[in-house]
């Protein structure tokens, strides 16, 4: 799921910004709003990455050190931040509460619906099953987007990953997470996601409607993380959304070896993955 995430998240991000109708991209290149490297991802792995740390260094889920260590990654790229989550991180760096902070940004924006904690909240569903990472995708989301729709797509997709990367088939994680879902838009847009065209957007809403549809209607994991980058407009997170849902279900292997060889930090990202997985809240306990 992590592998995957960071692969789409990659592919899509010398798209970013681009229209729909580019030239198809099927292998990884340089360029981009920032200037990227070749397989250099963006700060939806970075923050991704730092929400499995997290989830590692305190055995579960913890707002207070996890905030610290976004607020890291941050630091080290504030550039490849969005807009809510640089106006949070920039409010609390310089001594703001947390939760004032997100409610601040809310607030001034006339919103905080975008899709930065869309992406990052993943990891959460490698280490907790469907029905415990609902409530848990909800308050990490809420830690830096105030707005409750950004926090149910989270939990959605989460939710979903959750499933398939335990074994479940798409259509159960879907109608599990149809079935959870308790916003009316979010439940309109992504439970009847054929009826609508995709939009890479920065919306939240738009954003995960927009990855579930190319994940449910692909044949492979190449298939589901192509479609989503080729869409252009927000490339990178529609992209990193699509591919952890495609890697937690197709799994490692599925993942194309042109791709994996040059992206950056591969070998960390699939080890971070393997030791959320090794511990996870429902792992059986050795005899």
């Amino acid at each position: 799921m992590l592998a995957g995430l960071a692969i789409g998240d990659a592919l899509g991000a010398p798209l970013e910004g681009s229209a729909r109708y580019e030239a198809w991209l099927t292998n990884m290149r340089p360029g981009g709003r920032h200037s990227r490297n070749t397989g250099q991802y963006t700060d939806d792995t970075l923050q991704a990455l730092a929400v499995a740390e997290s989830l590692l260094a305190c055995k579960g889920f913890d707002g207070s050190d996890l905030i610290l260590r976004l607020l890291e990654g941050y630091h080290a790229r504030p550039e490849w931040y969005g807009p809510t989550s640089s106006a949070f991180f920039d409010l609390v760096a310089r001594g703001t509460l947390p939760q004032q902070a997100a409610w601040l940004v809310h607030k001034k924006n006339g919103g905080s619906r975008s899709n930065g904690s869309v992406m990052r909240g993943f990891p959460l569903g490698i280490f907790y099953p469907a029905d415990r990472v609902y409530e848990v995708s909800i308050a990490c989301s809420r830690l830096t987007h105030y707005d409750p729709v950004a926090a149910a797509c989270s939990a959605w997709l989460t939710g979903m990953a959750a499933d398939l990367c335990r074994g479940a088939s798409r259509k159960q994680a879907f109608v599990r997470a149809r079935a959870r879902c308790r916003d009316p838009e979010v439940l309109d847009r992504l439970g009847s996601y054929g009826r609508y065209a995709p939009d890479p957007s920065l919306d939240a809403v738009l954003c995960s409607h927009a990855a579930l549809s190319c994940f449910m209607n692909a044949a492979t994991f190449e298939n589901a993380v192509l479609a989503a980058v080729n869409l252009g407009g927000d490339a990178d997170t529609v992209g990193a959304c699509c591919g952890a849902l495609a890697g937690a279900y197709w799994g490692l292997p599925a993942i194309p070896e042109r791709w994996s060889r040059v992206l950056e930090g591969y070998d960390r990202v699939v080890r971070v993955a393997g030791d959320l997985w090794e511990a996870r809240a429902d792992r059986a306990p050795v005899a």
